[in-house]
């Protein structure tokens, strides 16, 4: 049976309530949760901590421009296959002559052909019950990706191939399923439908303020109040890639890490704004508002 309690985060993540209620929607229903948002909102972090506070099996499959469903479920490992064919034809002329020592396929039977799967995350999430299945930026897929999963979320099986063998689960035992997109491209109506949708807005200062404190209990207000001061500044600068949370915590280590007494006025001076900034037009115009 899923784990289906509300489930508002951990000490190293914060899920607002509309987030854990669309989250909880999913698993009750045996759904994925399709997650959109912005880069750096906390998309991918959800499944992640969800795992590790529990502690679940997680399974992670990184979508890229040349993903398809087969490194997704499971592939068939013909070149071990053929291998072991031909030991098998070896070890039968071998003992036609007599001899005693035979060549191994570490315990695999061509007889057998699901000993020749190589199940992907996603088989791997069905056959575990309780577990957690990352698929990360969706939007990346090649187009006939999320419509070649269509099958697998609405009858929540998945067929391994050339053996035939189903791997199955009720609505009950679905792995819980987070999906991300940054929205780079549009994904099919149809595939959409099949998920529990949820957009990450991005955050107010005050809630930002709560996700520093989950990674810096310890730092002083000030501190973290000058910083993400000066970090929805530059969010309001119409900047061809405003910073992200991801690159707030980070702005924030580096300072407190590297000279801690001084981490204010580093802070103050705007220092390290590599770790904000991501391209040169945008970097001029910080540097010519902020170090003048």
């Amino acid at each position: 049976m899923a784990l289906t309690d509300m489930w508002f985060g951990s000490d190293e993540y914060l899920c607002d309530r509309e987030l854990a209620h669309a989250f909880h929607m999913a698993r009750v229903l045996g759904m994925p949760l399709l997650i959109e948002g912005e880069p750096g909102t906390g998309k991918t972090e959800l499944p992640l901590q969800y795992a590790k506070s529990n502690d679940l099996e997680m399974h992670v499959f990184p979508v890229g421009s040349k993903s398809h469903v087969e490194q997704f479920v499971a592939k068939f490992d013909h070149v071990k296959y053929l291998r072991d064919s031909q030991i098998e034809v070896l070890n039968a002329q071998r003992q036609e002559k007599g001899m005693d020592q035979m060549l191994s396929t570490g315990g695999r039977s061509t007889e057998n052909t699901d000993d020749y799967v190589v199940m992907g995350p996603a088989a791997k999430a069905f056959s575990s019950p309780n577990s957690v299945l990352l698929i990360d930026e969706i939007d990346k897929a090649p187009r006939e990706f999320p419509n070649d999963l269509l099958y697998a979320l609405s009858h929540r099986k998945f067929i391994m191939p050339e053996s035939g063998r189903v791997i199955e689960v009720s609505e009950q035992d679905m792995p819980a399923i987070v999906i991300t997109s940054n929205r780079e491209q549009e994904l099919p109506t149809a595939f959409k439908g099949r998920c529990v949708y949820h957009y990450i807005s991005f955050p107010e200062p005050e809630t930002m303020k709560a996700i520093v404190a989950k990674h810096f209990p310890d730092e002083r207000e000030e501190l973290i109040d000058t910083a993400i001061g000066i970090f929805y500044q530059l969010r309001s600068l119409h900047l061809e890639r405003a910073p992200s949370t991801r690159e707030l915590l980070n702005w924030l280590k580096y300072t407190r890490n590297f000279d801690p007494d001084n981490a204010l006025e580093k802070v103050k001076k705007l220092e390290g704004p590599g770790i904000l900034i991501k391209t040169q037009n945008d970097l001029k115009k910080v540097l010519n508002r902020f170090r003048r």
